[in-house]
């Protein structure tokens, strides 16, 4: 899914406003979203939005077609690394400057995780673009940001199918190694291991001797323990070579399950559609007010606007709390 939104002035001067979107991680969550900023604007229209900046493959995209049914629709990026591969990230970008100028477009809002909202930082920087970025990736990896939308279907999604694998690994007393998402952040894969009572956790934030989890496993076995679950977060390690290690230093059998894109799927929960249509008001708001390269979001039931430039930082996640707590229940 693919959105840019438009702000565009109708003869009376009223103001219209719509996304740029880069996820397919919440996919009506998103249009909870959307919701929100059609409730707040009186023109909001969508264009679609494929390959170069090129005026002519620019269109304009009937909202209503997106706006509560949660369908999928392929638009343009704003990330850098995006489109044009033979272009650097600059020229990347030039695209949709020149694009956004080329077709009148007043200002954005970008719905996305660190890449789009870094393309959106740049637009607001160097093309002058009134840009409001709303966090919204699974990885929940957006610095000075509790929860992005999507994060909370993506747990919810893991956790569902680790219940079944949970049914499996009983009743054939294996170990079972469960590959969930999280590039550089272990977020997912901590949530999933506590709320699925795993027995070990492997995040890219904390190193974890696998020498150690070997010992455990055995440890456990001996004393009767009839199954195994090892969370690992895709940026930590390959779960195929943490499933081959266990095998070489346990002798125990062990399997798979690598959960991949049914992560970024499915009905998104209530809390991402409050979430997502309660960010995408605000933000419409902000950008009306004048207010440009910022990102929104909710803490303690209240808005808090962060420079973008922050948001795009790194995000450090405190894990110690929850992998006490993982090994306490197990």
């Amino acid at each position: 899914m693919r959105l840019r939104w438009k702000i565009r002035y109708n003869e009376k001067k009223e103001k219209g406003v719509g996304p740029s979107e880069k996820d397919r991680s919440f996919n009506q969550g998103l249009c909870r979203s959307q919701c929100g900023y059609q409730s707040r604007c009186a023109n909001c229209c969508f264009l679609r939005h494929r390959g170069s900046g090129n005026n002519k493959r620019l269109r304009r995209f009937d909202r209503w077609r997106v706006g509560r049914t949660g369908q999928t629709v392929s638009f343009g990026y704003l990330e850098p690394g995006r489109n044009h591969p033979e272009d650097s990230p600059g020229q990347k970008i030039f695209h949709r400057g020149r694009a956004i100028a080329d077709n009148d477009i007043d200002g954005l809002i970008v719905i996305g995780g660190d890449g789009s909202l870094t393309g959106a930082h740049v637009l607001a920087t160097k093309y002058d673009v009134p840009v409001i970025g709303v966090p919204a990736t699974i990885d929940n990896d957006i610095n000075g940001v509790d929860m992005s939308i999507g994060a909370d279907t993506a747990v919810n999604v893991a956790v569902e199918a680790l219940d079944k694998i949970k049914d499996t690994a009983t009743s054939l007393e294996r170990v079972f190694i469960v590959e969930v998402m999280g590039r550089d952040c272990g977020y997912i894969a901590l949530q999933v291991a506590l709320a699925g009572g795993c027995e070990e956790v492997l995040i890219p934030e904390k190193k974890t001797a696998m020498a150690k989890v070997c010992a455990d496993i055995v440890e456990g076995s001996r004393q009767g323990k009839m199954s195994w679950i090892v969370i690992v977060a895709e940026g930590s390690a390959k779960g195929s070579d943490v499933a081959g290690t266990i095998v070489k230093k346990t002798g125990m059998e062990t399997r798979l399950s690598v959960l991949g894109y049914i992560q970024r799927g499915g009905v998104p929960t209530a809390f991402d559609r409050l979430l997502a249509a309660r960010l995408g008001s605000h933000a419409v708001e902000l950008l009306l007010e004048g207010q440009t390269d910022k990102c929104v979001s909710l803490k303690d039931n209240r808005f808090l606007t962060i420079p973008l430039e922050t948001a795009i930082q790194p995000k450090k996640i405190d894990y110690e709390r929850d992998y006490r707590l993982i090994k306490i229940l197990t």
